[in-house]
């Protein structure tokens, strides 16, 4: 993820370095990694991408983290997975925290169904 950040401007970097520390702080057992070429968190598979481009930062937290938060997102241009903040405008950090740990509740429940699922003995064992 440094080598990403070392790309750009001190004045972008330490924006990305908020992304990253407001992730980690909602997300603290979330690994980094980088991910279709971006700073990613994973928990129970992807959890939220970010990054910098020519004039806005990327936040990715899936087409759930859009729809749960759509009115808080209303400010800002957003598409089916992505929310794009301008540069010269604060990154409202405190609603990407929100948004990491929904993203992150939905993860484990994710995980845990698909654990029970695969730990229910199937119908056709218990016939013999």
């Amino acid at each position: 993820m440094d080598e990403y950040f070392d790309r750009f401007p001190k004045e972008i970097q330490e924006i990305l370095g908020k992304f990253r520390s407001t992730i980690h702080q909602a997300a603290p057992a979330a690994q980094e990694a980088i991910s279709y070429g971006i700073p990613t968190f994973k928990l129970q598979g992807n959890l939220v991408h970010f990054a910098a481009f020519k004039n806005h930062f990327g936040f990715f937290p899936t087409s759930s983290g859009i729809a749960e938060f759509k009115e808080a997102l209303s400010d800002y241009q957003c598409s089916k997975g992505t929310v794009r903040f301008p540069f010269g405008q604060p990154v409202p950090f405190s609603l990407v925290a929100k948004i990491v740990k929904f993203r992150v509740q939905e993860n484990l429940q994710r995980a845990a169904m698909k654990a029970k699922i695969k730990a229910k003995p199937s119908s056709s064992r218990s016939m013999k």
